[in-house]
């Protein structure tokens, strides 16, 4: 039986001198508590899964350079600055297609920043992205005709694109609109991080996804969207479409295999793929 959230964070609250400014909770992979520290709106978070302590090193690397600061830590528990602006990328991509661009645009500035740090060694337990896309491959082996063919030739793409990737660095492995926020006089930093590496280009790919079916699957946005991205990341469209079926395949397997809705990455990889077939 899981303990309680309130009882877990006790002896971190008394450690750091924390006060609390919310009621402890838990999510799937950790333990989290509004707080504040010397006066500064905060998170403790106690990580309980090994992906969830993993993604919290990579914070700690980062060291508030495009992410949120870690203002103490230790192993699994951190506290983490939090976000105080009034913005939402959410928000402002619901708002139109300039609105949706330029959330677009945020998005692709935060990841190509934290995408620069690589001054120091790199955080323990980070995966390639071979391993991260197991499950896609194995996916596409089971239902090599499912959704038109999708996931047979998202694994094609995927295994053609980490054979010859385009660069290495620390990515953030879940670029999307609820996970860069605003921090006021701070600007836009990223949070909840994976622990990954790889191309570059494979950290833009689930802003297609991206914030709801209704923008993501909006008539003209994919199209819109990847234009964009190329512009900001300097991407080659094409490829840019290549990571994106790759991309939606993958989080197809991952929602299908959980028993989960994978309605919006397959209408986000059916139209991937009918770009890159298209006649050129």
């Amino acid at each position: 039986m899981r303990r309680d959230p309130e009882a877990l964070l006790a002896p971190w609250r008394a450690r750091w001198a924390l006060s609390p400014d919310g009621a402890a909770f838990a999510t799937p992979s950790s333990v989290l508590q509004p707080v504040t520290l010397d006066g500064r709106a905060a998170f403790l978070k106690l990580a309980t899964g090994a992906e969830e302590a993993a993604g919290g090193r990579v914070l700690r690397w980062w060291a508030g350079r495009g992410a949120a600061p870690v203002l103490a830590a230790d192993g699994d528990a951190l506290v983490l600055a939090r976000a105080t602006g009034d913005r939402s990328l959410s928000a402002l991509a619901a708002s139109g297609p300039d609105g949706d661009d330029e959330a677009t645009r945020i998005l692709c500035r935060a990841a190509l920043r934290l995408q620069r740090v690589d001054d120091r060694p790199r955080p323990e337990g980070l995966f390639d992205l071979t391993r991260w896309f197991a499950e896609l491959f194995e996916h596409a082996a089971e239902q090599p005709y499912s959704h038109d063919g999708m996931f047979r030739r998202a694994e094609e793409e995927a295994r053609a694109l980490l054979a010859a990737p385009a660069g290495d660095v620390v990515l953030h492995g879940d670029v999307h609109h609820g996970n860069v926020l605003d921090f006021g006089t701070d600007g836009w930093l990223a949070i909840d991080p994976k622990h990954v590496h790889g191309d570059p280009a494979f950290d833009f790919a689930n802003i297609l996804c991206n914030p709801d079916p209704e923008v993501a699957l909006a008539p003209g946005r994919f199209e819109r969207t990847v234009a964009v991205i190329a512009e900001e990341t300097g991407v080659d469209e094409r490829r840019m479409l290549r990571w994106a079926l790759a991309w939606a395949g993958l989080s197809a397997a991952w929602s299908e295999r959980s028993g989960g809705d994978a309605g919006t990455t397959i209408g986000v990889g059916l139209r991937a793929l009918q770009a890159l077939e298209a006649p050129a």
